[in-house]
């Protein structure tokens, strides 16, 4: 199924800046080659039709083509090393916060819940279920960066160059929200885990000693009767992360930066990249929590649904713990395109500017100058 998928991003006709479709049947004699201005110095030079776009990119520096297999391994890289690090780096303050969505009456706060959990188990027992969060959500970063640029691409390449740009908002909604489908299902069992490990005392003190005691209480579906809240929790959130930070990167180099991303330093576009990272983070933390409340209360609980745990957490249950998982959230979508974006930097990856109106399309509409 993926190999079909990369296929298909790989005929994008947004797989790369200077990338044209060739519609005609194959019996149907070839255009002239096209000149393209040269990306050292600005001299026309001439690609065939089949051109593969692999020397464009050598031109520039990059050390692959955009939309090949091997861009879209490296950004499954990058979303490995995005989300494993950072998930794992908030691991204390992820498990105040599912404490406190559990057991109000005991965690009361979050400086509170600090206190308690420092009290009863120490500084160490503050790194609970930093295991399986490594693991889950290095598992999870691979499928939600990786396949967000395949079905990103594969979906613009659908609906044409000029619907692509005009609908984008909604391109980067299915994209995010196809993605993070498949990457909740890599997620489920290692976060399964973690809940387990962080809210209930005395049940296993690492992965080791969790994974065969869920198995041998409930059988495999202990690892994924958290799937349907964990997918209602994660793609609304994926969805707004991906589309949030897109738009927003667009406005702030728009309306924000004094100067056009292409005279911006590598420093310095790491730098718009976070803020945009930082304001999706708290959209995204606001549209899942009430999801992330259940997740955590369904993990702990054994054989309750989601929906007798909402039904028992009642509204203003479903909202607790959210201003520290809107500092967590933040700062982790701030640092998780960060990273993701230097990942893309070190690896010499394409890095393609903020969407522009097609030259058809202003033609079509009168328009001039930049939109």
């Amino acid at each position: 199924m993926f190999k079909s998928l990369f296929e298909a991003a790989q005929n994008s006709t947004f797989k790369s800046p200077f990338t044209s479709v060739n519609c005609q049947a194959a019996s149907t004699p070839a255009p002239a080659p096209v000149l393209l201005p040269s990306a050292k110095d600005g001299a026309a030079r001439q690609l065939s039709p089949n051109h593969n776009f692999a020397a464009a990119a050598v031109a520039q520096g990059d050390s692959c083509e955009f939309g090949s297999n091997h861009y879209f391994v490296l950004c499954g890289l990058g979303g490995i090393i995005s989300c494993g690090t950072t998930h794992t780096m908030v691991v204390p303050l992820d498990l105040v916060k599912c404490r406190l969505q559990v057991d109000p009456a005991k965690y009361k706060s979050v400086v509170n819940g600090f206190r308690v959990s420092l009290a009863e188990e120490g500084v160490r027992g503050l790194a609970k279920g930093w295991a399986p969060t490594f693991i889950g959500y290095s598992m999870q970063g691979l499928c939600k960066f990786g396949l967000y640029e395949v079905f990103k691409v594969m979906y613009a390449n659908a609906i044409g160059e000029e619907n692509a740009f005009l609908y984008r908002t909604g391109l980067y909604l299915a994209a995010s929200a196809s993605a993070e489908f498949f990457a909740d299902i890599a997620l489920s069992p290692m976060e399964a885990a973690k809940v387990k490990i962080q809210t209930t005392p005395g049940f296993a003190k690492t992965l080791r000693e969790a994974l065969p005691k869920m198995t041998a209480q409930e059988g495999i579906s202990a690892f994924y009767k958290g799937l349907v809240p964990l997918w209602m929790r994660q793609i609304p959130y994926t969805m707004m992360k991906f589309a949030c930070f897109e738009r927003t990167l667009e406005l702030l180099y728009k309306y924000v930066v004094p100067k056009p991303r292409a005279d911006c330093t590598k420093g310095e576009q790491l730098i718009v990249t976070f803020a945009a990272g930082y304001i999706a983070g708290v959209f995204c933390a606001i549209v899942s929590h009430p999801a992330d409340t259940v997740v955590s209360k369904l993990n702990q609980a054994k054989g309750a649904s989601a929906i007798d745990v909402a039904k028992q957490l009642g509204w203003s249950g479903l909202w607790g713990g959210l201003m520290p998982r809107i500092v967590m959230i933040g700062t982790l979508t701030a640092a998780q395109w960060f990273i993701y974006d230097a990942v893309k930097v070190f690896l010499r990856m394409p890095r393609p500017p903020p969407p522009e109106m097609p030259e058809s399309l202003k033609k079509k509409l009168g328009v001039t100058g930049e939109q």
